[in-house]
């Protein structure tokens, strides 16, 4: 024998009805013996509870919501049943929305519902499906018969969750069951006390039917259909990643069904438990799919944790004070007076002094729980031994739940920082000593960045998913995308890295999809359903998604992105920019931002700050923190100046060269820019700040190459006129150095503490003197590389070299969040 419970999803519309036919009649072939519990139709059941309501309330509304059930039975018995057969099973479902007109025609006449009352509408809709639904399956050749579970299951009186009487209950049905061969179509959720008024078993309640029929009738399985595959290690809505376990043990099931598992409910489990009989989690839409066995046995010994589940709003209430200390009996006092005020507690938690008790419950019943613990312990509060109880509200519960975890050292470790690394502050921590569930108390507005947190630190350890946010869409942030576009296959096949970029902005137009964008697409394409944005609304926006391992790309040359860089790193997102402004502006800034960072544990990388795709500052930070003592750095910081001092040579003029860089793009669009030298300047400072100099920008000497006229143009044009009258200047600074045998660098270096920028002649003997093109190059001299300075060359400019040291670091913390 087995017991199929079909839940409101599985026989909510015809489609599913003959689904459910088709199991049934594979079964049948099997030659298995059944007993089928449904429920409502989908939507049925809330719209009696609406119709009661309304009808309470005078409101006439509630004859539509009746129109509505009707013709919803209506449709399904026309398409379900053949015409000889229809008008009969019309009657006894006339019948049936006879007497609930007539309910709710009481009900409208007393302008009150009652518990017992509401028992007896919502009985209803299992009344009817049932019916419907054994008629079918008699016209489809099943032996098919409805029976109301009101004449076998026997409770109290308690209206709304009422208890089974399982002495009688089974005895019932035994009896009723004992050589009858019939395919039984049983109402869920309902039953009836023992004057027979009519009962509900409460939430769950179909999968509490097919437990008690599955118990009483000593079941080999019981079958919960529903709308998903089985149970899944999180819910799919929150955690796409989500995945059906196989196999769970009895209590790991208890456990998370009573944190929120929406597949199965405890009361389902306690006569399946009692009796050793298992249960299978099944999706009516996907039969042939096995889902999850819940038995003794857990299985999955190679996953220590099993599922992460959570309970979405609660409230947690300390009671603390020194009066507390040693004193026996205080637990006692304060759960039982919740007891006596009919409050169940969710979790609980003591310090090992004593000093205070916290607890977790539903919010709806907070200010009386604190009442009455107020009013248990009003002596204690007098005298100051006892504080009066505290609240707080907006608060989630997430667990983490598994019957090996207690063979697994490192698991809660391994919770806490995966929770760490996304800046989720835990409230309170509670732990049985059978290990078999690790609760915490988070604020509810990061429940959905911590379960996937956790899920991808047990689930996908050897994966991880970045959630990118890119600022800027000029040529840098371009050129980033297309390189994210080209390799993100690759890094997630062989990398386990999986990079999706969740918010793209320009200055106009800002575009963020959870599920990611799709980049194949133009940036045309992707802007054009973008909505009208500014940098605070973006960052507004990306904050306000709180998704786990999220960086913010920052690919703009300006301040708006800069000014809320603290901000960001104080909502634990990584940030990765080329734009150097932040770290180049006053030291207290500087050090403020890299202090967030150390202290929220999340990256603050900008490599490209300095030598674009050139690594400069990771291997300056290597050297410090191995002890090595930098005596002096020595740059070719520009790739611009680079490429315009490289070609100065004897017989050249400076004014041609400079247009040559313009034209060719290397330059900004007006070259006093880069000819001033004040960006070499923020690069010699950051590398200073990075060697531990606190240096202010001005303390960086720069030296000023252009004359006046050539700074006081008025235009671009009238800037090169002027460079040219100044021709002779160059020249005279190029031939003084050629007849020394040097050539002419435009050099940032740091020394004694002392930063500086100048145009620098040197000779062959130097690192610099053998430069060409546009490479930059930059040399340090420490204790270790005294007498053979260490020397970093390579290209210092351009979109595709700097685009890519953007990527490196963000690949760079996806390694830092799969391995931490």
């Amino acid at each position: 024998m087995i017991v199929l419970k079909f839940g409101g999803t599985s026989v909510g519309t015809v489609d599913s009805i003959r689904q459910v036919c088709k199991i049934l009649q594979n079964n049948t072939a099997q030659g298995k013996r059944m007993a089928v519990v449904v429920s409502a139709m989908s939507g049925i059941t809330n719209k009696l509870i609406t119709a009661g309501q309304l009808s309470a309330g005078g409101d006439e509304n509630y004859l539509h919501l009746l129109k509505e059930i009707e013709e919803t039975h209506f449709t399904a018995i026309r398409e379900l049943m053949g015409v000889q057969s229809q008008s009969r099973v019309f009657a006894q479902t006339k019948r049936l929305l006879n007497e609930l007109e007539d309910l709710l025609r009481g009900i409208s006449l007393l302008k009150e519902i009652s518990l017992r009352a509401m028992d007896l509408l919502q009985s209803f809709g299992e009344r009817l499906s049932s019916q419907i639904i054994a008629e079918f399956l008699k016209q489809e050749g099943l032996p098919a018969e409805a029976l109301d579970a009101r004449t076998l299951i026997q409770t109290n009186k308690s209206f709304g969750s009422a208890k089974v009487n399982f002495e009688v209950t089974n005895a019932n049905i035994g009896t009723h069951f004992a050589g009858n061969d019939k395919l039984h179509i049983i109402t869920g959720f309902v039953a009836s006390t023992d004057d027979g008024q009519t009962t509900t078993l409460g939430r769950g309640g179909s999968d509490y039917t097919a437990a008690i029929f599955g118990a009483a009738l000593n079941a080999d399985c019981i079958e919960i259909w529903t709308d998903v595959d089985g149970v899944l290690t999180a819910d799919p809505r929150v955690v796409p990643e989500a995945f059906t376990l196989e196999k769970l043990s009895y209590e790991e099931a208890m456990e998370l069904s009573h944190f929120g598992a929406k597949v199965i409910y405890p009361p389902t489990l306690q006569p399946a438990f009692k009796k050793k009989i298992p249960l299978v989690i099944r999706n009516t839409f996907n039969p042939s799919f096995e889902g999850t066995f819940i038995s003794e046995e857990s299985g999955h010994d190679e996953l220590p944790v099993k599922g992460i589940s959570s309970i979405k709003d609660i409230a947690l209430l300390t009671l603390k004070g020194s009066g507390m200390i040693g004193v026996s009996g205080v637990s006692a006092r304060l759960f039982s007076t919740l007891a006596q005020e009919d409050i169940s507690v969710i979790l609980i938690t003591q310090a090992s002094s004593e000093h205070s008790i916290t607890f977790a419950v539903a919010p709806e019943v907070a200010v009386k729980a604190k009442e009455a613990i107020d009013e248990a312990f009003s002596i204690e509060i007098n005298a100051g031994k006892v504080d009066s109880i505290e609240i707080e509200t907006g608060l989630s519960v997430v667990a983490i739940i598994g019957e090996n975890m207690k063979h697994t050292p490192g698991i809660a470790a391994n919770m806490f920082a995966a929770m760490g690394k996304n800046g989720v502050n835990i409230a309170a921590i509670a732990q049985g000593s059978s290990e078999l569930n690790i609760s915490t108390v988070i604020e509810q507005r990061h429940l959905a960045k911590t379960i996937n947190a956790l899920h991808e630190a047990f689930f996908l350890s050897d994966k991880v998913t970045l959630n990118v946010f890119v600022l800027g869409w000029g040529l840098i942030g371009g050129t980033l995308l297309r390189q994210i576009k080209e390799q993100q296959e690759y890094l997630a096949q062989e990398q386990g890295l999986n990079i999706k970029v969740i918010g793209v902005a320009n200055s106009q137009k800002m575009l963020l999809d959870e599920k990611g964008i799709n980049l194949e697409l133009s940036k045309e394409d992707i802007l054009s359903v973008g909505v009208p944005s500014n940098t605070p609304s973006y960052i507004a926006r990306m904050k306000q998604m709180n998704l786990a391992n999220s960086v913010f790309v920052d690919c703009t040359p300006g301040m708006d992105g800069v000014k809320e860089y603290a901000s960001i790193l104080d909502a634990s997102i990584s940030i990765c920019t080329p734009n150097k402004l932040c770290n180049s502006g006053t030291y207290n800034d500087y050090k403020a931002i890299q202090d967030i960072s150390a202290r929220r544990k999340v990256k603050f990388m900008y490599e490209t700050n300095v030598g674009a795709g050139l690594p400069v500052i990771s291997p300056l930070n290597d050297l410090k923190h191995s002890g090595d003592k930098v005596y002096k750095i020595e740059g070719i910081l520009s790739g611009t100046l680079s490429y315009i001092f490289n070609s100065f040579t004897l017989g050249k003029s400076f004014t041609d060269i400079v247009k040559n860089a313009k034209e060719k793009g290397f330059t900004e669009p007006d070259p006093r820019d880069d000819l001033s030298g004040m960006d070499v300047a923020r690069k010699i400072l950051i590398l200073a700040r990075e060697a531990g100099f606190k240096l202010e920008p001005e303390d960086v000497k720069v030296e000023n190459i252009l004359p006046e006229a050539c700074l006081n143009a008025a235009s671009v044009d009238e800037f090169f006129e002027q460079l040219q009258k100044h021709e002779h200047l160059f020249e005279k600074r190029m031939t003084e150095a050629n007849e020394e045998g040097k050539v002419l660098r435009f050099v940032a270096a740091l020394e004694n503490g002392e930063a500086r920028v100048v145009l620098k002649a040197v000779d062959e003997s130097h690192p610099f003197y053998h430069l060409s093109g546009s490479d930059n190059m930059v040399v340090f001299t420490t204790k270790r590389y005294l007498n053979e300075p260490l020397v970093i060359k390579g290209p210092g400019a351009g979109a595709e070299v700097t685009a890519a040291g953007v990527f490196a670091e963000i690949i760079t913390i996806g390694n830092y969040l799969t391995n931490a």
